[in-house]
């Protein structure tokens, strides 16, 4: 895993940005929805979309929440448990094309980048259609 990150990522610093664009599509995925379903959303508090940011500097931790469209436990094991899992060929044509491999937030690859700057990560998730 050390090998694939650091060759895709040159700035520890990006990983931020690519979990914030996580939680942001997430948002948007949720969004969509409740176009057509107003109850995907809830009630009350629950219908704010927004990402929180946390820092425990005392434990060095940092969260990132959002009240998105979440995974399904099926979701997690696809999305979470296989490396670009859906951009794997299209990685590697850009590759033996010699084009632009600047690969942020392509191939499915920018959640990992949290390993440049973590050595536990922690994913929780709730989506309406998993039983949790």
């Amino acid at each position: 895993m050390d090998i694939l990150i650091n060759s895709l990522y040159s700035n520890k610093d990006i990983f931020l940005r690519e979990l914030i664009s996580n939680a942001s599509d997430a948002l948007d995925k949720i969004r969509f929805l409740a176009l057509t379903d107003k109850n995907v959303l809830g009630e009350g508090d629950d219908t704010k979309l927004d990402i929180k940011i946390n820092l425990d500097k005392e434990k060095k931790i940092l969260s990132i929440r959002d009240r998105g469209i979440g995974m399904t436990k099926e979701d997690l094991i696809k999305n979470l448990g296989t490396i670009a899992k859906s951009g794997t060929s299209a990685f590697l044509e850009q590759m033996q094309k010699g084009g632009d491999l600047n690969l942020i937030g392509q191939f499915g690859v920018g959640f990992y980048s949290v390993y440049l700057v973590a050595d536990h990560v922690e994913v929780i998730s709730k989506n309406n259609d998993d039983k949790q």
